[in-house]
């Protein structure tokens, strides 16, 4: 347990982290390793059959090695870490079981009681160090009110699939709390800069701070200790917890109250006023430096990797010197833990050559978030030489839409290991929020593990009968759609499919819901409208698995959301020819989808609003706190912020996603009130009236409606009515 200090006190000697946390940084032990943990894992991943798995603890190996062997009923995983074995058994599942567990949906219950012997021996290593995983947006967009068994359950995940470097954000705020009210701030005074846990990645960014909260102190607590439990399972997986670490960031006010001090003022970012910059060439940045990393490490244990972006997305750098600041960054991260690893994000522009040029770069690791999106890309030449890990962001924002260039990692990932002076060192999966698009999460992974080019036909062929259980011919034609649709699309702008036009605020003219995303399609819709088909003509013995449920609401989701763009530009023909009729039963055909959407949604757990919901509410001690984290959580996904950040900021609808609720309560809603103006405008001949849709959108936030947080509908009957209203023909 985690005994905390009371507000305002000084550190102490008898203050206890959780146990082990001092002990361990992330790398395994030189001798030999306890394998209890990855046991545990492994009786949550497959409760029927972990029995029949030995696992032999071999640090000798080699770094990042597993040995796969076995008879029938009878597998032996040997590895050099715990994670390290759990990637043995995934890959045991992946090529001799022929099963997936997936994010989400998994087809174990498709095993035989008895599992399948391996033929001969197997041996792989990582064809790279770094596995790195997590976005900084993750514990915003995926959920920041989740709780520890979510958490455990992607942590097993992660490990199951070759990943070893986790970033680990639940809790940030709490040594940021500590380590603050000695430099000149009330406990009060922090509790309302600290942002709701929503909108708390963009605070650790320095995008802004004070939204969505205030924070009580019991939650601030909470959320430390489940962030230390989360790095200690995996310290006891000999995964890498990597922590926030500091480099400037300030409440107001900071040079005032701390002598010596020099801030920047960083101006705005999407409409919100960003906290100042404490320059961290000046004295009192060691001091709180070094403040901000013992409070850490009370509460989180030490690492050997840290995660930090100054001037994230612009900021201003003053009179300060990038290179003298970011030399003082680190050296203030290797006082407090010497020789760790700086992790900083490859985006826009950063980090510029100035930053670079500060910084031990030996010592450096840069999560490149542009991979997979642009061409012509030299990373040694434009970071010279410093290591990087190629990423992918193929979901923005929490988007439910389904796809990704899967075909650029392929083409790029073994060309630039193998080029001369490659600094590729790592792989680094970087979605802005997990949980969606299971077979790009699949693939991805594999690059680190599989010594030769990856033929993209062939491996989404044995995904197809792995998903499933076994194979099947109407599978393998439906995956053979979605491979060379949404899961071929190219580099040069965009790393993300579009969005659905249903969750768009309603226009005529409407091109895509969130502002930064792609403006139209960027493959055959056609594609998933038949995948959808050979979908259900999958075997009905197939039918069982939640990845198979999960794959055809998704699949069909995605060919109504697809739909919806063939759908508007007749709304707008009509209502421009003044064609009445056919604009009413456009727009009936439209709302009649939208319907069948949150129905078919609501048929599969991971996509629910009402689950969102829940958990945020959980968290509330009272209704008022309640109704604040709700609001937290609901904002996020609508207004995001303020007006000026809604609207100035362009950040409305980021996060749109298709979940059941969410649709029917606020997105259906707008179109039904839209067209409402339209129609009137039409029967009365006169130009339709405005609608403030910040205001209808705040409105909605505002509300503490109840929601379902358990799937209803019969997936299968709900996906046949989607195809059924959505001929081949209509979608091209």
């Amino acid at each position: 347990m985690l005994t905390f200090l009371s507000p305002g006190s000084p550190a102490r000697a008898d203050v206890r982290p959780l146990a082990g946390a001092h002990a361990h940084t992330g790398a395994p032990s030189a001798a030999t390793f306890d394998t209890a943990p990855a046991r545990a894992a492994l009786e949550r991943l497959l409760p029927r059959h972990a029995g029949q798995f030995t696992l032999v603890p071999d640090p000798a190996a080699g770094a990042d090695t597993f040995t796969v062997s076995g008879t029938a009923g009878a597998v032996t995983v040997r590895g050099s870490t715990g994670a390290t074995l759990l990637t043995g058994v995934g890959w045991y599942l992946q090529h001799v079981a022929g099963a997936d567990i997936g994010w989400p949906g998994d087809s174990i219950g498709m095993l035989p009681s008895r599992l399948p012997a391996v033929p001969a021996p197997v041996t792989r290593s990582a064809q790279v160090p770094h596995r790195y995983a997590l976005n900084d947006t993750d514990d915003g967009y995926s959920g920041p009110y989740r709780t520890f068994e979510e958490h455990q359950r992607q942590i097993d995940l992660l490990a199951l699939h070759g990943i070893n470097e986790v970033f680990v954000q639940v809790g940030a705020e709490y040594p940021y709390y500590r380590a603050l009210q000695r430099f000149g701030y009330s406990a009060e005074e922090l509790r309302q800069w600290i942002p709701g846990p929503g909108h708390q990645s963009w605070w650790l960014l320095q995008n802004l701070s004070g939204f969505g909260g205030p924070v009580t102190e019991r939650l601030m607590r909470e959320r430390a200790e489940l962030g230390g439990r989360i790095a200690e399972q995996l310290r006891g997986l000999g995964m890498t917890p990597v922590l926030p670490g500091y480099f400037g960031t300030v409440p107001a006010g900071f040079a005032a109250r701390n002598a010596g001090a020099a801030t920047v003022a960083q101006g705005d970012w999407a409409g919100f006023d960003r906290p100042d910059w404490l320059d961290p060439a000046s004295p009192v940045f060691a001091k709180l430096a070094a403040a901000y990393y013992a409070e850490q490490r009370t509460v989180f244990g030490d690492s050997s990797m840290y995660r930090m972006s100054p001037l994230h997305e612009g900021g201003r750098t003053g009179s300060v010197d990038v290179g003298a600041a970011a030399g003082a960054i680190q050296g203030a991260l290797h006082a407090a833990h010497p020789g760790a690893l700086w992790a900083v994000l490859g985006w826009q522009d950063d980090p510029t050559a100035e930053l670079l040029a500060g910084v031990d770069t030996s010592k450096l690791l840069i999560l490149d978030g542009l991979s997979d999106r642009y061409n012509r890309l030299d990373r040694e030449t434009r970071w010279g030489g410093a290591p990087y890990a190629m990423g992918t962001i193929y979901n923005f924002g929490g988007h439910t839409t389904i796809g990704a260039n899967t075909s650029v990692w392929l083409e790029r990932f073994g060309p630039w290991r193998a080029k001369n002076n490659s600094a590729l060192a790592g792989i680094a999966y970087l979605p802005e929020a997990t949980g969606t698009n299971p077979a790009a999460f699949d693939l991805f992974t594999d690059l680190a593990w599989d010594a030769g080019p990856i033929d993209q036909r062939t491996w989404f062929a044995g995904f197809a009968a792995r998903r499933y259980g076994r194979p099947d011919a109407e599978a393998a034609a439906a995956w053979e759609e979605m491979r060379k649709g949404p899961y071929s699309t190219s580099s040069g702008l965009w790393s993300e499919s579009q969005d659905s036009l249903f969750s768009a605020r309603p226009s005529l003219s409407a091109v895509g819901a969130a502002y930064w995303s792609p403006k139209s399609m960027r493959y055959p819709a056609g594609s998933v409208r038949r995948a959808l088909d050979h979908l259900l003509r999958v075997d009905p013995a197939l039918r069982r698995s939640s990845a198979y449920r999960f794959d055809l609401v998704d699949t069909a989701r995605q060919a109504l959301a697809n739909h919806s763009r063939v759908l508007l530009p007749k709304i707008k023909a009509a209502y421009e020819a003044k064609d009445l009729a056919r604009f009413r039963t456009l727009t009936a055909e439209w709302q009649d989808g939208m319907r069948l959407l949150d129905q078919v949604t609501g048929s599969d757990p991971n996509l629910l609003l009402g689950t969102w919901l829940s958990r945020a509410r959980s968290h509330g001690a009272d209704r008022a706190e309640q109704d604040r984290y709700e609001y937290d959580a609901r904002s996020l996904l609508s207004v995001w912020g303020r007006r000026s950040t809604s609207e100035g900021g362009f950040l409305h609808d980021y996060a749109n996603r298709e979940w059941s609720g969410l649709i029917s309560e606020l997105y259906a809603r707008r179109w039904t009130a839209y067209f409402a103006t339209l129609d009137e405008a039409l029967v009365g001949g006169a130009a339709p009236r405005e609608i403030d849709w910040h205001a209808f959108e705040e409105e909605w936030a505002g509300r503490t409606t109840r929601h379902p947080d358990r799937p209803g509908g019969d997936p299968y009957r709900l996906a046949t009515a989607v195809a059924a209203a959505l001929p081949a023909a209509a979608t091209g």
